[in-house]
């Protein structure tokens, strides 16, 4: 097996808000021209301080149509409600993953909770694409708890792998997916180490979200950045530098044209009309304030 060599190592470009309560840093496509289909957005949400506050902060009704946002917490916590009827709260090491499908209204906002106390709070949150054959199929919400994650054990004290989607050392992760995605939390102890193989042809990154990690036994990168590997070869092995978390990011890419606007992710120009008139008709459902 060759190694999978790493074409370039992305530092978080500056970030800006989304509603009143995401900080983000838009790795691609905003920040950085790369290929990751099937991912086809990722926002990063760097360590910040909130303030406690009696109303939460969030982002309003929004509708979504022809891909899937899977939410990742790493601290703080975040309510969600959306028009299929299905809400939910996720906590740090919890993983929300909504298929909006054919149309979707939903909303985002600090828990109740976590707004009253204020502190830390740090998200991941990604754009999947769907296929042309599944974008209009029935929408759905898989809500993927730490504590009934996939994991795998590491050698030596060395961390676990809990397997969100895909499979790690033939354990499979929780979530149901419509392409191959290998998506994990890699939680390293210090002087930990974790291989991963991935198809040559898989688009691959990987997020620091904290500590410090080599890979393959030569680039050290530090939290906040990502590491773009290039298609070819398949093994990557890293080592924690100091108690670090990685989200892994690889997937199989979606061979088909894309046309985006807004909230709207297509293959045509006419869907995207289509999309706009199902809206502004209310055909994607009703979600209260």
């Amino acid at each position: 097996m060759e190694t999978k060599q790493i074409a370039n190592i992305l530092k978080a470009p500056a970030p800006h808000m989304v509603g009143d309560g995401f900080r983000v840093h838009n790795f691609f496509p905003g920040g950085y021209e790369i290929d990751m289909s099937p991912f086809f957005l990722m926002d990063y949400g760097s360590k910040i301080e909130f303030s406690a506050r009696k109303e939460p902060r969030g982002v309003g009704i929004h509708p979504h149509r022809g891909f899937e946002t899977v939410t990742i917490a790493y601290h703080g916590a975040v309510a969600h409600h959306d028009s299929s009827g299905h809400s939910g709260v996720i906590y740090p090491g919890d993983v929300q993953w909504m298929t909006a499908a054919s149309g979707i209204l939903h909303k985002e906002y600090h828990e109740e909770n976590y707004s009253l106390a204020g502190g830390p709070f740090q998200m991941v949150q990604l754009w999947v694409n769907l296929p042309a054959k599944f974008k209009m199929n029935k929408p759905k919400y898989q809500a993927i708890q730490q504590s009934k994650m996939a994991h795998y054990h590491l050698s030596d004290d060395g961390g676990k792998i809990e397997i969100i989607a895909g499979s790690y050392h033939g354990i499979k992760g929780n979530a149901s997916t419509f392409t191959p995605i290998e998506l994990y939390n890699a939680r390293l102890n210090k002087g930990g180490k974790a291989e991963f193989s991935f198809q040559a042809n898989f688009n691959t990154g990987f997020m620091v979200i904290e500590g410090s990690i080599q890979v393959d036994n030569n680039e050290i990168v530090s939290a906040d950045n990502f590491i773009y590997f290039k298609n070819e070869g398949e093994e990557i092995k890293i080592e924690a530098l100091e108690n670090s978390v990685v989200l892994i990011l690889s997937g199989e890419p979606i061979d088909e044209p894309i046309v985006q606007y807004g909230p709207f992710l297509m293959n045509t120009e006419a869907e995207i009309t289509q999309a706009i008139s199902d809206y502004n008709q209310g055909r994607f459902g009703y979600l209260e304030e």
